[in-house]
């Protein structure tokens, strides 16, 4: 039996569930269900300004969200990695389990503690004696912000744990025994075998946060559009969807052109 017939139901499989519906909406996107031309519905929705301000609000967020990961993300890895202290393979465990979790548990653990009526606000009116917290900035976009990099950060630390792993310690004992200090080690010796994973941790979770839907959903921030809730509005809301199609036709682009120039510039690279 020859070898490509055993990729024909992997094949036939992710057509039917993943691109025929994607071809689908492709195709409402070229076809108005008022009429009109192919591309009239990507004109009008390009010239709205709710689209603009979705796609500016989802990018801000998303290279904010990721570059907040990279720095607590390589931080965090370096303390759990080349610190001794108690429990440090029970965390660097932890962060397997927190992967799996579900990225609006998080935001709901946030709101718990954040929220308007949430355990901080609830101390300092116990305090105070006012009638309400100050902790407000949950509903803002630095508070979407603040739960993506919580949420988003350990999928940038595993592979650096990887990394980390897999450093020769013979090189730090050499650097520092030759007087470097701490800052000059993990800036010539660690941050280049960590580069890599750097680099793929960081790709991941700028795709994941420009499709990202729960967070923004479960934080209750009604001024925070993002283009995956812009979609959301277009097809429940207003029940318009070849807008909707468009919309995300235009996030998906996005994704696999970024998730493209990875590949690209990675294999360039060597990595």
């Amino acid at each position: 039996m020859p070898g490509w017939l055993w990729s024909l139901p992997p094949v036939a499989a992710l057509a039917l569930v993943f691109l025929y519906p994607l071809a689908l909406v492709v195709q409402q996107s070229f076809s108005p269900e008022n009429g009109g031309g192919a591309f009239d519905a990507y004109a009008s929705v390009f010239r709205s300004h709710s689209f603009r301000e979705a796609l500016g609000t989802t990018v801000w967020l998303a290279a904010g969200a990721t570059v907040g990961c990279l720095v607590l993300g390589f931080v965090l890895a370096l303390i759990i990695a080349f610190v001794p202290f108690p429990g440090a393979r029970a965390v660097a465990k932890f962060i397997d389990v927190f992967l799996s979790f579900p990225s609006f548990l998080i935001t709901l653990a946030l709101l718990f503690i954040y929220g308007t009526v949430g355990m901080a606000n609830g101390l300092w009116t116990d305090v105070s004696g006012g009638a309400e917290g100050p902790f407000h900035f949950l509903t803002t976009p630095w508070g979407v912000l603040l739960a993506e990099i919580t949420y988003f950060t350990p999928f940038v630390m595993r592979p650096l744990l990887a990394a980390f792993s897999q450093l020769d310690t013979a090189q730090l004992e050499v650097a520092s025994s030759l007087g470097a200090k701490p800052a000059r080690i993990i800036r010539r010796v660690i941050l280049p075998e960590a580069l890599p994973a750097l680099a793929a941790g960081g790709s991941l979770v700028l795709v994941m946060c420009l499709n990202e839907f729960g967070i923004v959903l479960f934080t209750g921030a009604k001024d925070v559009t993002t283009l995956p809730m812009l979609v959301y509005g277009k097809a429940i809301l207003e029940s318009d969807y070849s807008a909707a199609c468009v919309v995300a036709v235009v996030n998906i682009v996005i994704s696999v052109g970024l998730f493209g120039l990875y590949r690209v510039v990675s294999k360039r690279a060597g990595a």
